[in-house]
């Protein structure tokens, strides 16, 4: 089975703009169709996208976010949708504030 990499974008409010994220998702080379947006808090994981999303993932794939706030605000529940994409669905994260490049 190859591996399909998606990204994940989420922004607070319809007014927020999420272009540096658009941005990091295309550097990283993720085609367009296969980025999810949400326009909502992060303060629980009951987001339409988000939920589409992880229907769709699948062992092997690649989750791609900017950074962890961008996951969800409530340290705990980002814990648990860690260990679910992790080791129940045996998908892998990458997390672009967090990679670093010498």
């Amino acid at each position: 089975m190859q591996e399909r990499i998606f990204g994940y974008i989420r922004v607070s409010t319809r007014e927020q703009n999420e272009d540096r994220q658009r941005i990091a998702m295309q550097e990283f080379g993720i085609a367009e169709e296969n980025v999810w947006l949400d326009k909502q808090s992060g303060k629980d994981f009951e987001r339409p996208s988000y939920r589409r999303l992880m229907k769709k993932l699948r062992e092997d794939d690649t989750l791609v976010i900017k950074s962890i706030d961008r996951l969800g605000r409530n340290y705990t529940e980002i814990l648990e949708q860690w260990r679910v994409i992790t080791k129940e669905k045996k998908a892998n994260i990458v997390v672009l504030d967090a990679c670093v490049i010498i």
